[in-house]
């Protein structure tokens, strides 16, 4: 009754209504779109490259990210993973490159510049892969060659360049709708694209592992049943992963407050806080690109018939194997530190506190208050990036261990159950806001209805 009662509170207020309406709807072109085959693909021919994304393994983690426009070769098989891999790459060159680095100081003016870098780098991108895709649809669909998908009188040269700027245009309008998102609806828009995708693919995975466990006598009901206790156990241990801060304490020794008076606050104290995984699955993806590395290297000419390529071959070719699982989670731990290094600026924390009065006590201010911070999250990293790891290779211990079905295995771990909790929280803490601020209860606060003031 709780929650319906603070459902009917959302829908009281016109503003977050009207956000949610237009966030919905802007999904459900973009879900709609993931379902527009190219003009000139013969969709039945398609049955082997969907038949592969529905097992598991890395078809269907590209297939997700993409809400499965990637199996049907539809307008947005590229999905909005072009703009992802964009922004990285615009956030590490930010590291290196002087007009980058003053940019990111300009505040509002500079954002806009970086987003501006971002949308051309996306198009390039989207240019490099979009021609990859169609030329391996004939490998992925195990067809003969790339005419025999096409029906009428489709011509291959026709098809690609026309596709090519199909698959640009979508990769772009699916940007512009998570930006829209953003700015008009409610949550990140992009993150809520790939979540869409992402949950799209659970009902057939859930359904698949059903029919696999009751209807052919694998453990029966009772071992679905387990399953889902595993899994919200999981993702109660994600929430943690995702919420975990570590406070650290900053005494103000004089602040000026404003309201309807100015007064002195001494001894004022705040708190600093340190997300455990400050990274997010930024490191995930980092591993999970290099990953794909070891398979391309063993299928070089030169390495292809000798045991090293062989082994590089079948053992990195399985996302569920135990040396890509070690390797992976070595991986997530030396990303988690690399990325957190980069992302979590503790000079400019140490200075931003100085400038405002602030210090930890019994830390001085300045150089060792840097040190201090950098200490901490060093110390906090360490647990964190493991825990990050754990989760991510759990899929592969549940298949091993409880012979579950690949496709929904990875909704045990990795980075599509991090994304979902992470949006999840994002969107939630925005409703939350608006709701407070009217002065309702909100969806992550307990007690009774507050009705709003005159």
């Amino acid at each position: 009754m709780k929650f319906i009662e603070t459902l009917k509170n959302v829908w009281k207020i016109t503003e977050l209504k009207d956000r949610i309406v237009l966030t919905l709807g802007l999904l459900l072109v973009y879900r709609f779109g993931a379902q527009v085959v190219l003009p000139g693909i013969n969709f039945s021919a398609l049955s082997g490259l969907q038949s592969n994304a529905n097992e598991g393994g890395l078809i269907w983690l590209i297939n997700a990210f993409t809400g499965g426009g990637f199996s049907n070769a539809s307008v947005f098989a590229l999905g909005i993973m072009p703009y992802i891999s964009a922004s990285i790459v615009v956030q590490l060159m930010g590291i290196a490159i002087p007009y980058l680095q003053k940019l990111q100081k300009e505040g509002e003016s500079g954002r806009k510049k970086i987003n501006q870098i971002t949308r051309w780098l996306t198009i390039a991108i989207c240019l490099l892969q979009a021609p990859s895709y169609l030329l391996g649809l004939p490998m992925l669909t195990g067809a003969s060659s790339l005419s025999s998908l096409l029906v009428g009188d489709f011509s291959t040269t026709t098809f690609l360049i026309s596709s090519v700027v199909i698959l640009v245009t979508g990769c772009i309008f699916a940007m512009w709708l998570g930006e829209k998102i953003t700015d008009k609806g409610i949550g990140n828009g992009i993150s809520l694209l790939i979540m869409v995708g992402i949950i799209a693919s659970m009902p057939l995975s859930f359904a698949q592992e059903y029919v696999s466990r009751v209807t052919e006598s694998n453990g029966g009901l009772i071992m679905v049943l387990i399953e889902l206790v595993i899994w919200f156990v999981i993702i109660l241990a994600s929430v943690m992963l995702v919420m975990a801060v570590r406070k650290i304490a900053v005494q103000y020794a004089r602040r000026t407050a404003t309201g309807d008076y100015e007064k002195n606050v001494f001894g004022s104290r705040q708190y600093i806080p340190l997300k455990l995984n400050a990274s997010g699955v930024m490191p995930i993806i980092f591993a999970q690109a290099i990953m794909f590395v070891p398979g391309l290297v063993g299928g070089l000419d030169i390495m292809k018939d000798s045991s090293i390529g062989q082994w590089l071959q079948s053992e990195f070719s399985d996302i569920f194997g135990l040396w890509y699982n070690i390797v992976f989670a070595f991986l997530i731990i030396v990303f988690t530190y690399f990325y957190t290094a980069i992302t979590v600026p503790t000079n400019k924390m140490a200075d931003d506190l100085k400038r405002s009065g602030g210090f930890i006590p019994g830390i001085r201010p300045g150089t060792e208050t840097s040190e201090y911070l950098d200490k901490i999250m060093s110390q906090i990293t360490l647990p964190g990036s493991i825990f990050l790891a754990l989760i991510a290779v759990f899929p592969a211990i549940i298949v091993k261990l409880m012979n579950v079905q690949q496709g929904w295995a990875l909704f045990f771990g990795g980075t599509s159950l991090l994304i979902m909790v992470g949006v999840a929280i994002d969107t939630m803490q925005q409703v939350n806001s608006y709701l407070l601020n009217k002065h309702y209860d909100g969806l992550m606060k307990t007690g009774k209805n507050r009705k709003a003031s005159a």
